[in-house]
């Protein structure tokens, strides 16, 4: 019974905690706009309130394979405030976006790719602290590093 109890409490302050939904929190869709053809083609393109947009078609390129090629782009303002413009296709070949947020491969095999900052900061702490690089020392291991 108490188990019970508890459970139904934490489910209770789980779900108040999200809070009812206000008006301000709703963002309209501005504009839509969908069309799917008998012949596999399709357009499909919608505007948000808070400056989302997406537009995406595709065409059935095989209908024997069944093989479909879509582009689209989309547009929107990430939480950092940094603007966002993809531009992709996606066939048998994959998915291939393409978008200045994206990171780049190096331009060739001796050019390596750059470190990202989390991994920078981790190699020039292990290069600041040497002796933690050995493993634990302790009474458990005898004195001997592992």
């Amino acid at each position: 019974m108490r188990i019970a109890v508890v459970i139904l409490v934490l489910f209770s302050v789980a779900f108040g905690a999200q809070g009812p939904i206000r008006e301000k929190d709703i963002i309209p869709i501005i504009s839509q706009d969908r069309q799917f053809n008998f012949d596999g083609t399709f357009h499909s393109s919608y505007k948000t309130g808070n400056g989302i947009t997406v537009e995406e078609q595709g065409v059935l390129k095989n209908a024997d394979a069944e093989t479909e090629e879509v582009q689209g782009i989309f547009d929107y303002t990430a939480p950092d405030g940094t603007p966002i413009h993809l531009v992709y296709i996606a066939n048998e070949n994959g998915f291939q976006p393409q978008g200045a947020h994206l990171p780049v491969a190096p331009v060739d095999e001796n050019t390596p790719p750059p470190i990202p900052l989390a991994i920078l900061k981790s190699l020039e702490y292990n290069a600041a602290h040497p002796e933690e690089n050995y493993g634990i020392v302790g009474k458990s291991t005898g004195g001997k590093k592992f």
